[in-house]
């Protein structure tokens, strides 16, 4: 029994996989969206092994990824704007040296392609991979901070 449970996971798990990277993003998605769906494909790629999911994923990454970028106006939103207005400051835990997102998602973008590549050591590429997971999720944060989602 418990051999069959298993193999029912991880075909569910599977058909999950699959369905995050066949999903085609929405022409109207907005950053925070976005940054959603990219932590989502981050955090499945670093738990996979399978070389054809991997590549799938970082194809998938890069795309959402190339998207924020193009809907990145860098613009603050009106919920920033009122903060500043009130006088209030605006926290957020990413350090004021990355506070562009387009800065973060270019930095992501180039971690993608190098995980992409496959012509690195694997002690190289799992660091890598650790690194942009760990960089999306960030980004992911940051942009929800920003756009006055996450309070």
């Amino acid at each position: 029994m418990t051999t069959k449970s298993t193999y029912v996971y991880a075909s569910s798990t599977n058909a999950l996989v699959q369905q995050l990277i066949d999903t085609p993003l929405a022409t109207t998605a907005e950053l925070p969206e976005l940054a959603d769906i990219s932590a989502a494909l981050v955090s499945v790629l670093q738990e996979t092994d399978a070389h054809d999911t991997r590549k799938a994923l970082c194809e998938k990454l890069l795309q959402t990824l190339g998207k924020m970028r193009e809907c990145d106006t860098s613009e603050p939103s009106p919920e920033l704007i009122a903060q500043l207005i009130e006088g209030e400051r605006f926290s957020t835990s990413v350090p004021a040296c990355w506070q562009e997102i387009t800065v973060q998602v270019d930095y992501a973008l180039a971690l993608t392609q190098a995980v992409l590549g496959g012509t690195l050591p694997a002690s190289v590429e799992s660091s890598l991979t650790g690194l942009l997971h760990d960089m999306v999720w960030m980004l992911a944060e940051f942009v929800k901070e920003s756009s006055g989602a996450a309070q």
